[in-house]
């Protein structure tokens, strides 16, 4: 497609400023959606994670970029946006490309388009491959219902909090991770979900040597002791539906609290704890204020 078919596109005026969130191939240069090219070319200015790999990617499709270049990355993300919405305001079309993926997700990128809805300006995106759903889609494990908790905190008992929050969830979890980092997340699920729940670690996806390991938590915590490298996304298998009085009231509290120490209110969290097991909302809210009860009576 060219600039020109990409222009017809659209009915906005001439002076609208656009943002155009562009996907950009996850590894394989041939995924790139046909329209990336036009819009790379049109562009008035485009804003990259990594003006280096901008050119890489540029000179792989062919394409000439005649906008002003920026560099949009997480060290200069907040004091950029406002020069770029203003850039939007005056009717300029800006592009957001990162390294991989689609912008914004768990990338550069919510700043902007948050503070672009907030000024009334059009919002549109190039869809292109997706990491997370390209995981999900190969690990082989259910895909009807997920959630996507991006990297997890650097520091291990930063890391076992935020996995203990997701401990009973029923959706398959996806998260992004460091290569040198994964021996240990896979060791903190395993510790937190057990060593039998079923995950897949997926590398270097679409690239030479992509690479998808199934198995236990506690066996792909072994594998990965030895190294891996490449870009990681790992897919977790849901925890399994508790069946009504498998969850006793100590641990009902535990997890209502874990959620109010994740900022839920008291009320949302015991309606998702009740849910989580299989248990009438007033049967848990019980248990909660019986511990409250519990803890004033200790001198």
């Amino acid at each position: 497609m060219t600039a020109e078919q990409a222009r017809g596109t659209e009915a906005t005026s001439p002076t609208d400023g656009v943002l155009v969130l562009a996907g950009t191939p996850i590894g394989d240069l041939a995924d790139a959606p046909p329209r990336l090219g036009a819009e790379l070319e049109r562009a008035d200015v485009i804003a990259a994670e990594d003006t280096r790999r901008l050119r890489r990617l540029t000179q792989g499709l062919g394409v000439h970029t005649t906008g002003r270049v920026l560099s949009y990355f997480e060290g200069n993300e907040s004091a950029r946006t406002p020069e770029l919405v203003e850039a939007l305001e005056a009717g300029k079309r800006v592009l957001l490309v990162t390294d991989a993926g689609m912008p914004s997700v768990s990338d550069p990128g919510y700043r902007l388009v948050a503070a672009a809805v907030e000024k009334d300006v059009k919002v549109t995106a190039v869809p292109g491959p997706s990491a997370v759903l390209t995981a999900l889609a190969l690990s082989g494990l259910p895909v009807d219902r997920f959630c996507f908790e991006g990297f997890l905190p650097r520091k291990a008992g930063e890391r076992l909090g935020r996995l203990r929050e997701v401990e009973a969830e029923r959706r398959t979890l996806v998260y992004f991770e460091a290569p040198h980092r994964l021996d240990d997340t896979l060791a903190a699920m395993a510790e937190v979900f057990g060593a039998d729940r079923r995950a897949a670690v997926c590398r270097e996806l679409t690239k030479t040597y992509e690479e998808v390991k199934r198995g236990g938590l506690g066996a792909l915590a072994l594998w990965a002791a030895d190294g891996v490298r490449g870009e990681i996304t790992i897919v977790v298998e849901g925890a399994p539906a508790a069946a009504p009085g498998d969850v006793d009231a100590e641990e009902l509290v535990r997890r209502v609290r874990v959620r109010e120490e994740a900022g839920e209110r008291r009320k949302e969290a015991i309606a998702a704890v009740a849910a989580e097991a299989g248990l009438p909302k007033r049967e848990v809210f019980d248990a909660v204020v019986a511990a409250k009860n519990a803890t004033r009576k200790v001198p």
